[in-house]
């Protein structure tokens, strides 16, 4: 019987995504100049990512101290890398450990774009399919909605790059006990891992990305630089 983890995307399992998943896409401050993070469904006072205005040098021991626990509950864990990657090298940076989110940004200098949070089922080749499935929601945005002519231009250079797969993944929501996230911090290119409490519930707290390129302190990214081409 064939490994289904090896076996390319089911497209039904894309376009399903992307009834579901229209809600879960954020503008990253496309056209308004500032940056809004994805936030979850439901009212909740839980929340992983760092704060406006932190520092990231606080935010990071901030994040380690959270992993600081004795128990082996399983919890949410919002998983920042130093650098982006493609979608394709997610598995790797993360085996062992259950990804229920991607989250697809699409780097530009000097330009915000949208950040994308894809769910997934514990299988490898939805994460790899993250990206395309990123761009299936934009392009499907760009379609039904209607958006200045910047905005409009930044969608279309997003969905460009992600369906070419450009390494713009710039972090992951899994579930793990903490020894499992501990390991998980410890590894190359994991900038840090931010656990929620064992109580937390799926789906019911606000999730801010520490982005690659964001180095001292957590804030709009600027606006002001043109529009590249695809």
């Amino acid at each position: 019987m064939p490994d289904p983890d090896s076996e390319p995307l089911d497209p039904r399992w894309r376009k399903g995504l992307l009834a579901g998943a229209i809600g879960l896409l954020v503008l990253a401050g496309v056209g308004i100049g500032a940056q809004t993070p994805p936030r979850s469904t439901g009212v909740s006072t839980d929340r992983v990512g760092p704060e406006q205005g932190e520092a990231v040098s606080a935010y990071l021991t901030r994040a380690r101290a959270t992993l600081e626990r004795t128990d082996d509950a399983p919890r949410w864990a919002l998983v920042s890398f130093a650098d982006y990657v493609p979608a394709e090298r997610v598995p790797a940076l993360a085996a062992g450990v259950r990804v229920a989110r991607v989250l697809e940004h699409v780097p530009l200098e000097r330009v915000q774009t949208p950040i994308v949070a894809i769910p997934v089922p514990d299988s490898a080749a939805a994460v790899t399919g993250a990206a395309a499935a990123a761009a299936d929601i934009l392009r499907d945005r760009l379609d039904r909605q209607p958006l200045d002519q910047r905005a409009a231009q930044v969608h279309e250079v997003a969905v460009a790059r992600l369906r070419a797969g450009c390494a713009c993944t710039a972090g992951l929501i899994v579930r793990a006990a903490p020894a499992e996230l501990r390991e998980l911090a410890a590894r190359t290119g994991i900038r840090a891992v931010e656990a929620l409490p064992a109580d937390t519930v799926a789906d019911r707290f606000a999730v801010t990305p520490l982005l690659p390129g964001t180095t001292r302190t957590v804030g709009p990214e600027p606006d002001d630089g043109p529009v590249p081409p695809r």
